[in-house]
């Protein structure tokens, strides 16, 4: 199953959920604002979002912690931000040894930005591919090939 199936918007081709150059793997530890910066940075450089988005996962932050558990953060905008999203698309980013998140270590962060209520199926999805510290394991010990082959095609 893939993690997001949708491959047009009307007549223009949408880009897809996850770029390659969107990984960033075996990341050093840093403080979570860095870290929410650096994913919404990735969003931005890609097209999916405006600048202001990243200001609206900062925000985000200060009223929901989007720590998830099983060393998981899933970084996003505000509701309000929406206006801010061109695509749908994700970025993420693995710590090995872990990264401060609110207090608990956090190894996996995978920023999204989701079109109307396709954030919901972005999360469901996620939730359903990282339901085990063992997948989170697969993730942090892949390669960049892994790593996308593994949110987008179904490993």
């Amino acid at each position: 199953m893939a993690l997001f199936s949708f491959k047009k918007k009307s007549k223009e081709e949408k880009p897809e959920l996850l770029k390659k150059e969107n990984i960033r793997l075996n990341c050093s530890r840093m403080p979570k604002e860095e870290v929410i910066k650096a994913v919404g940075k990735m969003l931005v450089a890609s097209g999916y979002v405006e600048e202001g988005y990243i200001d609206a996962m900062l925000k985000r932050e200060l009223t929901f912690a989007t720590n998830v558990g099983n060393g998981i953060a899933l970084p996003h905008g505000v509701e309000e931000a929406k206006k801010d999203i061109k695509y749908s698309g994700i970025a993420v980013m693995t710590f090995p040894e872990g990264t401060d998140w609110g207090g608990d270590d956090v190894k996996l962060v995978i920023g999204i930005a989701g079109v109307g209520e396709e954030h919901l199926t972005i999360l469901g999805n996620i939730a359903t591919k990282m339901a085990t510290p063992e997948d989170v394991d697969r993730l942090l010990n892949g390669t960049e090939d892994e790593v996308y082959e593994i949110l987008t095609g179904g490993n």
